[in-house]
């Protein structure tokens, strides 16, 4: 079943996520300072190609003092935007039943979107 949500999730729009994403993490990588900042983009480019089957999952290091000055970081400068517009696009996806797999995971992408660092995806 996940094969078949990856693949709708895909044509009907993922694909859109995972090249916006993409996009940004070598904007990202370019600088040594956003270096780590395009590691979680890429890795959010991962989830957004194939979300279906895969959770999100906070690790054992999150609580990290690293960890948190860099979510704080993500949160002031992109975190917001990010979980906002995965919120926005999974009421709307929301309003179907049909839709009510998509929209569950966009609300993954955006708990992804909001704080990136010390999350796993499994």
């Amino acid at each position: 079943m996940s094969s078949i949500g990856n693949l709708l999730w895909f044509i009907l729009g993922g694909w859109i996520v995972f090249l916006l994403y993409l996009f940004g993490s070598i904007l990202l990588m370019i600088t040594i300072v956003g270096f780590p900042f395009g590691i979680q983009t890429l890795k959010m480019a991962g989830l957004a190609v194939s979300p279906f089957g895969r959770t999100v999952v906070a690790g054992e290091r999150a609580s990290g003092c690293l960890y948190i000055l860099l979510n704080i970081l993500w949160i002031l400068f992109a975190g917001i935007e990010i979980a906002c517009t995965h919120l926005i696009l999974g009421i709307l996806c929301a309003i179907t039943i049909v839709g009510i797999p998509f929209a569950q995971q966009h609300f993954k992408l955006a708990v992804l979107g909001l704080m990136p660092f010390g999350h796993d995806i499994r």
